[in-house]
């Protein structure tokens, strides 16, 4: 399973995530993370931010609530054997 790491920008930790699943939308690259490999957790969408200045992708935390709603439906369909709530 592959891993994204990621800033908390409030206190400059790093976490890493579990990458379950990604998508594409209009454009923009998403993708579906949580904290632990196995089991009942939380889980995060994470939208791809263009950084001119980095090779590597950059990913932010999608915190509008319509484009959250949106997007978990999405993700729902992708993977059926697991709820989004």
């Amino acid at each position: 399973m592959d891993t994204v790491k990621f800033k908390d920008p409030d206190n400059g930790e790093t976490v890493e995530f579990y990458v379950l699943e990604q998508t594409k939308i209009n454009g923009y690259n998403y993708i579906l993370v949580t904290e632990d490999e196995d089991g009942d957790c939380e889980c995060y969408i994470m939208k791809e931010s263009e950084s001119p200045e980095s090779e590597e992708s950059t990913y932010e935390m999608v915190e509008d609530d319509n484009e959250l709603n949106a997007l978990a439906k999405v993700f729902a369909e992708i993977m059926e054997d697991v709820d989004i709530v």
